[in-house]
């Protein structure tokens, strides 16, 4: 098994690595944000057939340390009712999900994102049992097709009345079992993941220690400064990859 796909440089891959790293502190640091920005990174490096899968195998190590780490903050119940939400979202996923032209899934993300950024924000009211599943189910289902739910998870999360580590915890919890997931509906039609793991593996490394450092500094970054350098930054590479879609 080679070291890196053939599409990938070895700068291809360090910047990759050091992404991973960067964006996971992020996502710990300020509960949200690093994937969106890795998955528009991503974008303008990782074949687009490989991009959504690969993607949430990252996020998946990344999530899934992150809510080991947290564990004992998570909401048990909402992350429950979100998991069994999101089977279903899996489930139907996996009967209509496709391999799109190249041009189509770089518009689809980049359009998602400027939506994520620059879109309406879904209102902060608590949701019950069946909204829960239903947000499960959805975000997984959107999850497939463009790579990043994690804003629109976390839009569901942060309606509910948590101090900023539970919130933290439980949206880790809920992206890993959307992330997990994912990658059995793209194993099941075919994605060939081991071709990637020794990438996959140093980047989720990076991202450990990524969120190990984030959590540390999670009460000490200032919130505003950072939204306001995020969103233009990922609006930026969107548009970047709107003009790769555009063929000019």
């Amino acid at each position: 098994m080679d070291l890196l796909p053939a599409s990938l440089s070895l700068l291809d891959a360090a910047v990759l690595i050091v992404s991973a790293g960067f964006t996971s502190l992020l996502t710990a640091a300020m509960g949200i944000g690093g994937g969106v920005l890795l998955l528009a990174i991503m974008a303008g490096i990782v074949p687009a057939a490989a991009l959504i899968p690969v993607h949430g195998l990252v996020q998946l190590g990344s999530n899934g340390n992150r809510a080991w780490m947290t564990r004992r903050h998570i909401d048990l119940g909402l992350l429950k009712r979100f998991a069994l939400g999101a089977l279903a979202g899996a489930l139907l996923a996996s009967l209509i999900v496709v391999q799109l032209p190249l041009q189509w899934i770089q518009f689809s993300v980049a359009t998602f994102i400027l939506y994520l950024v620059w879109g309406p924000k879904p209102g902060r009211h608590s949701l019950g049992a069946a909204g829960q599943l239903l947000a499960g189910a959805l975000t997984t289902l959107v999850s497939m097709f463009v790579g990043a739910s994690g804003p629109l998870v976390a839009g569901f999360i942060h309606r509910h009345d948590m101090d900023k580590l539970a919130t933290t915890a439980t949206f880790a919890s809920c992206m890993s079992a959307q992330h997990l997931l994912k990658m059995a509906v793209f194993s099941a039609v075919g994605f060939a993941f081991w071709d990637w793991l020794p990438l996959v593996a140093l980047m989720i490394v990076a991202g450990v220690a990524g969120s190990w450092l984030g959590l540390k500094l999670l009460d000490r970054i200032p919130a505003e400064h950072f939204k306001r350098a995020f969103a233009w930054i990922v609006t930026l590479l969107a548009l970047r990859l709107l003009w790769q879609a555009s063929g000019f």
